[in-house]
This record gives structure tokens, sequence and C-alpha cells, in this order.
């Protein structure tokens, strides 16, 4: 019978919602043949982390390991463990934002398999459908059996799991020593305290048409009182106006807010690719033949320098 391990992101206080999406991909998988999903939460002092992923629901069991070389984000510490704890399971995941781009290649190097990236779509326990060519064209993907599939999910393409669940919360030691050879220097975060960008439900994204870093001040003010994430086109992000942290597209971050706003992005299919999964997209844009208006729920042609403070005086 197939069993499940999925790795938990968070940031040592909060689970982060990527992945209550991997148990939706993974309990699909399950319809395939049945089988048992666990989250593997590592850190130090996480125990709260450990609840949450308890409380989703599909989950059997929180494996619980902590240690002072888990406490970061460092794929090169991680890694080694989650192989240590991934011994008897067929499926290992992680979602497909950076934490788990960075963290299960390393585990597929480590157990000597391919590693299945962005699982957009499931047709058996080891058959998968995932995006190529920036979403144009999708293959299908097989693993042979007595492989281990290790796999990122692509989070866009699955819901958020119910929250119903009482798994039981194991804890075990951690069977692996620091490594010595990588350390934590720091984390700088450029979004203060807007939400995630790839877990925000709304999202206001900027493009070249801003014109300077100074000018992204306009979707900062929208944005906080909108409760959104601030994201922004590859343009925007080689012209120098935000961190690349903030780019969405296929080279950047794959999305799927509830609302995305696009305020001077022509819509570049690099782009598109990172929004496609959005629940209702409205664009903003001088340039009636914007691309972005052929795929945008709601279009308006005309100068973001305008619009935007009148949004901004609309909600007060």
């Amino acid at each position: 019978m197939n069993k499940f391990l999925i790795i938990a992101e968070h940031d040592g206080q909060a689970l982060n919602p990527a992945t209550s999406r991997c148990v939706s991909c993974a309990s699909t998988i399950a319809g395939h043949g049945g089988g048992d999903i666990d989250i593997l939460v590592l850190g130090e002092n996480v125990a709260a982390v450990a609840r949450a992923a308890a409380a989703l629901h599909g989950v059997r069991k929180v494996l619980l390991s902590e240690a002072a070389h888990l406490a970061k984000p460092l794929a090169a510490e991680l890694a080694p463990e989650v192989v240590a704890a991934a011994a008897g399971y067929s499926h290992v995941l992680a979602p497909s934002t950076t934490f788990g781009k960075d963290l299960l290649p390393r585990v597929a190097a480590l157990l000597g398999v391919n590693q299945v990236s962005d699982v957009m779509a499931v047709d058996g326990a080891r058959a998968f459908k995932r995006p190529i060519y920036a979403g144009n064209a999708i293959v299908e993907v097989t693993v042979p059996d007595g492989v281990a599939v290790v796999a990122t999910v692509r989070i866009a393409s699955w819901p958020v799991a119910a929250g119903a669940g009482n798994a039981a919360i194991e804890v075990r030691p951690a069977t692996t020593a620091a490594t010595g050879h990588t350390r934590w220097i720091g984390l700088q975060a450029g979004g203060g305290e807007r939400p995630d960008l790839q877990s925000a439900t709304i999202v206001v994204s900027g493009g070249r048409a801003l014109g300077s870093s100074a000018n992204f001040e306009l979707l900062y003010r929208l944005a906080d009182k909108l409760g959104a994430g601030v994201g922004a086109s590859r343009a925007a992000v080689d012209a120098g106006y935000v961190p690349n942290d903030m780019q969405v597209g296929q080279t950047g971050k794959i999305i799927a807010p509830d609302l995305y706003l696009a305020f001077g992005i022509s819509g570049a299919i690099q782009h598109l690719t990172g929004i496609k999964d959005a629940g209702t997209i409205v664009a903003v844009n001088r340039d009636a033949d914007a691309p972005i208006f052929e795929i945008a729920d709601i279009g308006l042609v005309g100068d973001l320098f305008q619009i935007v403070p009148e949004l901004e005086r609309l909600l007060g």
C-alpha cells in the first residue's frame, strides 16, 4: 500500500498553507489505491506547527523531529533528515515553493531517484501531469514501480485541505547531525507585514509601466488597504524596481489568489503562466491591445497613476 510523507513548510511559528495543498494532492493520489498520509515537521521548538499540521483533514500522523541544526530552512541540513524519515514511504512530497524547490532535489539525489516537479494533476498512484513550455503544454510523467516518488506539488493547482483533522503527533528524535559545511546567515524579507505572495488571497502586481521603485509605493499603499500581497512582472524586477522575490511568472512564483490585480503589466507569456489559476484577474493598462486583456476577467484601459489613487480613495 502507498504511504505518503509530506515535508511541512513553516517559518518556525506557523504552518505555511502550501503544506495543506500538498495534503490535497496526496489525498487525490491516495484515491488511486489508498494510502496513509503523514507529515514531517522539522525544526526547533515547533510543537505549535506540528499541532497545526495534525489538524489537517486526511492526515494520519505527524512526525516531529526537533534539533538545533534543523531550526533554519537549510536544505543541506534538512535533506539527510528527510531521507532518514522517508524509509518505508512510497511517496515524498513537498510544495513547489522556494522551500520545496530547494529541498527536494537534494532528497531525490540522496535517494538516487529522479524528481517529479510541479504535479498539477493525478492520473494514478504513479502517473502525474505537469506543465512545460510556460504552461503551453502538459506532459504526462509515470514513475516505475519499486521506485520512490519524490515530487513537488504545484500549489496553485490544489485547494487548501479542510482543517477538521485530529492526527496523532509522534516525536521522532533527529537521527542526523549538523553537516558543518553550511551555516545560516540571516533572512531578509521585502514584504514587511504583508501576506506571503504564494499564500495571499489577494495579490496586487505592477509592471515596468510603474517607472521606478518609488512609484511602487502606490501599489504598497493599495495592497495594505486590501490586505494583499504585492508582486511584480519580470520586466519590473529586471529594471530594478523591486527585488526578485516579488516576481510572478514562470521564472518567479506561480500563484493562485482569489483576486489578482495587475497594473501596467502587458501580459508576457511567462507572466501569464504564473497567474493562470487565479480566481479573478483584473488588468489595468494604457494599451488596449495588451495581451493581458485576453485572459483578464475585468479589464480597464487607463492610466494606472490616476486609477490606483482613485481605488485607494474609494477604499477609504
